[in-house]
């Protein structure tokens, strides 16, 4: 999938130094402002645990470059039968390339920018038990998110050749806070040959800039989504550990509604395979730890990951 082309380092390069400030470009704000809901939106796909998004990384198909790289640190419980508070929480790494446009009336050139951003969040539910398997989860998020935008010599080359200190591009940060809720359907049957978990999720959370270097960028974000999980465990002839080894088969797939669908593709699905070892049987406050391998596809989008979860 492709977000932009980027230009080569030795073109860039070459045209600073032949273009003279009796030339000077101009940065189009609209695609400034265009760029920064579009990181708002790409923020947006870690604003609650998704296994689909946990680790992503899509190229531009015309240098092989990453584009977008993300990885998500997350999980969450509920405190105990007796007490059904629902807790959530997660932290999550992004890396963004943005191209930029800048224009003397007659040349228009496209420069390439990278962008971090670290987003938290947090969530509080409460379960309602329809069954004694089945459980509606409402759950109120939250999320902080900062964004850093590097200090390059695509961020030089646009102070010399505009005639303008372009804080946000050079070296600017941005900080952004969501709000909203989700609503979860979990379903948990647990035998002693095998164990099922199905989790079924809407989640709407808005995402708002609040401060930023540059009071030019502001922007907002509609993160909107669906996601349905489900997941086999079964234990298999061999111990490990003193406890049955188990195997895990897990699949996903996740919709996005709202501003995420930008950047190129509305759908993610996951297939895993893994492993799972119980260590119950010492005295460790890790009962157990799942290694599994997971294919991720969507539209114009294909990948490979490996998750490392636990459990306590």
């Amino acid at each position: 999938m492709r977000f932009g082309v980027k230009i080569p380092l030795v073109l860039l390069i070459a045209t600073a130094s032949t273009i003279t400030r009796a030339a000077d470009f101009t940065l189009l704000d609209k695609k400034l402002q265009e760029r920064t809901d579009a990181v708002l939106a790409m923020m947006g796909y870690s604003v609650v645990p998704d296994l689909t998004t946990s680790t992503l990384s899509i190229s531009n198909t015309d240098t092989g470059n990453p584009q977008l790289t993300m990885s998500q640190l997350a999980g969450g419980f509920t405190i105990s039968q007796d007490t059904p508070l629902y807790l959530e929480g997660g932290a999550a790494y992004s890396r963004y390339d943005p191209v930029f446009a800048v224009t003397n009336g007659t040349e228009t050139l496209e420069v390439p920018l990278k962008w971090t951003s670290l987003m938290l969040t947090m969530g509080v539910g409460w379960d309602f038990p329809l069954t004694d398997k089945l459980k509606l989860r409402p759950i109120a998020n939250f999320a902080y998110g900062h964004l850093e935008s590097d200090l390059s010599l695509a961020g030089r080359f646009l102070d010399y050749q505009t005639g303008e200190d372009v804080n946000f591009l050079n070296g600017g940060k941005l900080d952004s806070i969501g709000y909203g809720g989700s609503m979860m359907l979990d379903y948990e049957d647990y035998l002693p040959e095998r164990e099922i978990d199905v989790e079924w999720r809407y989640s709407y959370v808005r995402l708002d800039t609040y401060e930023s270097t540059d009071d030019f960028v502001e922007g907002s974000s509609d993160a909107i989504s669906t996601s349905l999980w489900t997941r086999w465990r079964a234990p298999t002839p061999w111990q490990v550990m003193k406890r049955p080894l188990r195997y895990v088969l897990e699949a996903a797939h996740s919709t996005f509604f709202g501003d995420q669908g930008e950047l190129g593709f509305d759908q993610l699905s996951s297939l895993g395979v893994g492993v799972e070892f119980d260590s119950s049987a010492y005295n460790m406050i890790i009962t157990r730890t799942r290694l599994v391998f997971r294919y991720r596809f969507g539209q114009d989008v294909e990948g490979t990951a490996v998750g490392l979860a636990v459990s306590f």
